[in-house]
């Protein structure tokens, strides 16, 4: 089984074996016996002798019996061991790389909508949970600020950021405007910062009030902070990532108990803790696979996560990846992952190549 008590790497046959026994479980969730080894290894091996290497790779933290089964099932360790090394990947077929590539072409160029349509693509071809951050500008330019009366003093502002994108945000006054005052602040804020980075507005904006606040109406006073209310974030900051498919989650047997679903849509919701998960994707090239405890979080224990950066004019903007149980088709899901994340690098380097 092994060369030395230090050594864990599973012998070529005892590997053999992990293999089959990793891939009846992900295929039906049951534990797996000797018998059941025995007939699908295609080994010459005894019932007794298949037995023995399985305690091998139990006391080595490969496999573990419930205590209801006489069978074994991987743990976190074991499903690292088969998919760095074990696992044989499926490519992607034809008809689906043809799919994910015309809906991601052909989705409507503001960020929010591409990621929506790929969060739904990997969710629909994984039957998991697709999971996509929204693409990072490399420039976020102001191109118009547009201020809308409401009820209770509250105004909406319309923001336009580089070509087209568009953020609304309902801010909170001290005081009702009319209409013609929220036009009269809009033009004065379009006329003195459109076109400038939203970095250098911020910055400005400081300085104007340093500077000139004692020759300053009323009128621009407020425009100023209208603007600094509305630039206080990044835009699309409030919705860092879109998530597709969660609900496929709630009929998985590993993840059937009410207390962990609660507590997984609870990390979903509120974004922080599986944020810095994907972060730590961002710098690393490829595929990555979290695994169980991995992640570093207890509520992701019993699931996995692959991910993979995406590019613009490459450069990193953003993540894309799946979620589900550690009982999840590697070879399958890993493919799809790597794909679609180049196919959207894709799809982002030719709109930014287009006048």
């Amino acid at each position: 089984m092994m060369n030395s008590k230090d050594d864990i790497t599973p012998n070529e046959r005892a590997q053999h074996l992990l293999r089959t026994l990793v891939e009846r479980y992900i295929r039906d969730g049951q534990p797996v016996g000797s018998r059941t080894l025995s007939r699908e290894s295609g080994l010459d091996l005894s019932s007794a002798t298949i037995r023995n290497v399985m305690s091998d790779l139990e006391e080595i933290g490969f496999l573990v019996s419930p205590h209801t089964s006489a069978g074994r099932v991987p743990t976190a360790k074991g499903f690292r061991f088969f998919v760095d090394t074990l696992l044989r990947v499926q490519p992607v077929g034809r008809a689906e790389m043809q799919e994910l590539r015309v809906q991601i072409d052909n989705e409507a160029s503001d960020s929010q909508s591409l990621a929506a349509t790929t969060s739904n693509l990997l969710s629909t071809l994984t039957r998991l949970a697709g999971l996509v951050t929204l693409p990072k500008a490399k420039h976020c330019t102001l191109r118009q600020l547009e201020f809308l009366p409401l009820s209770e003093r509250r105004i909406l502002a319309i923001m336009v950021v580089n070509s087209h994108e568009v953020q609304n945000r309902v801010l909170q006054m001290d005081r009702d405007y009319e209409a013609n005052e929220l036009v009269r602040a809009g033009n004065y804020l379009n006329e003195k910062f459109a076109g400038r980075e939203l970095d250098e507005v911020r910055r400005m904006l400081l300085e104007e009030l340093r500077q000139t606040r004692e020759d300053m109406n009323r009128l621009m006073l407020d425009a100023i902070a209208m603007a600094q209310r509305t630039l206080e974030d990044e835009p699309g900051a409030e919705l860092e990532y879109v998530l597709a498919g969660e609900t496929n989650l709630m009929g998985l047997q590993e993840l059937s108990d009410v207390d962990k679903l609660r507590q997984l849509f609870q990390v979903f919701n509120e974004k922080r803790e599986l944020l810095r998960l994907l972060d730590r994707t961002v710098s690393a090239k490829g595929v990555q696979i979290f695994i169980g405890d991995e992640s570093g979080y207890d509520v992701l224990g019993e699931c996995s996560v692959v991910a993979a950066p995406y590019t613009r004019d490459d450069e990193v903007v953003g993540v894309l990846g799946v979620i589900g149980p550690t009982r999840m088709p590697y070879d399958r899901v890993i493919p799809v992952v790597d794909i679609t994340a180049r196919l959207l690098s894709s799809a982002l380097k030719s709109r930014s190549q287009t006048p």
